[in-house]
């Protein structure tokens, strides 16, 4: 490789801050894998030297994603498998772990990142949406875990990291999604006490408002609304993919061995804001984005 193209491979790699080769020898699970946050910790945890089992409902995003951090990380190429599969249907996600495991011979962490929700009134939402959005967000986070855990952690130990959401006070216009994200934080805390003695932890990332290309999946009112809600974080802006991703690193890695049954809050202090107190335009501060190949999403382009 010559200098200018290994240059520029050099630019794409990850800027984590976690050593080089932590997860050497590892492999971690990673729902969603094919887009926005799943996307993102799969590059980091692939930078790490992971192996990666990607799991997600669309094969060619996980086709993709695949090749992406194969292209960055040609070293990682023969280290990622791609399980396409429906997180709602038990009889696939036993499949998915176990062609994982044929694959990979071990499942050291999950990152349970798959999920999705749309924007609407509690009295707007029908019973089939209200279903759609807890299987895929509540079930499916259940599913997963419970088969890696029958089938591999519970003989060998392992790190689990689920999905929350900014859900404290309620969830006015996707109560679905937060009736199944409290669920999801509930399913933690079990967990976390039940598996314990496997030496299973079990732990969960509650993001706010990351700047993620889910947010180009909603519709015109609602890409207006989230344009307006950095106002509304005292840090005054919304967070990074990387971001999120650095907090799910940090849970899945050895130096969280006494960490169980809690939650990271990753939203720039959001339910810390009160009517009471005027947030002021931001002075200073820093932003995190380890990821090159991170691009935000469209609305926030838009006039």
């Amino acid at each position: 490789m010559n200098q200018t193209a290994g240059s520029r491979a050099a630019d794409q790699r990850y800027a984590s801050v976690f050593r080089p080769g932590l997860f050497d020898g590892k492999t971690v699970m990673v729902t969603g894998g094919g887009s926005g946050l799943g996307r993102c910790t799969a590059h980091e945890l692939a930078a790490l030297g992971a192996h990666l089992a990607l799991v997600g409902r669309n094969p060619d995003k996980l086709r993709a994603a695949a090749e992406e951090i194969a292209r960055v990380y040609p070293e990682a190429a023969d280290r990622i498998s791609q399980h396409p599969c429906d997180i709602r249907d038990e009889a696939g996600v036993r499949g998915a772990v176990t062609d994982a495991l044929t694959a990979h011979g071990r499942i050291d962490g999950v990152f349970n990142c798959a999920g999705g929700q749309f924007p609407a009134p509690l009295d707007r939402i029908s019973l089939n949406g209200w279903n759609a959005v807890v299987q895929n967000n509540l079930h499916g986070t259940f599913l997963v875990s419970r088969e890696v855990y029958t089938q591999h952690m519970r003989q060998h130990g392992g790190a689990i990291v689920n999905m929350l959401a900014d859900i404290w006070g309620g969830m006015p216009g996707m109560g679905h999604s937060g009736a199944a994200r409290a669920g999801v934080w509930n399913l933690t805390e079990t967990a976390a006490c039940e598996w314990a003695y496997a030496g299973v932890r079990v732990n969960a990332v509650a993001p706010g408002w990351i700047a993620s290309s889910g947010m180009d999946s909603y519709d015109e009112h609602y890409r207006g609304v989230l344009r307006e809600l950095k106002t509304k974080v005292p840090l005054q802006r919304f967070g990074t993919e990387a971001e999120l991703a650095a907090a799910v690193v940090f849970l899945l890695s050895p130096a969280a061995a006494f960490i169980n049954g809690t939650v990271i809050r990753v939203d720039g202090g959001v339910p810390n804001a009160r009517h009471s107190w005027n947030l002021q335009p931001a002075e200073r501060g820093e932003t995190y984005n380890g990821f090159p190949q991170y691009v935000p999403p469209s609305l926030f382009s838009e006039d």
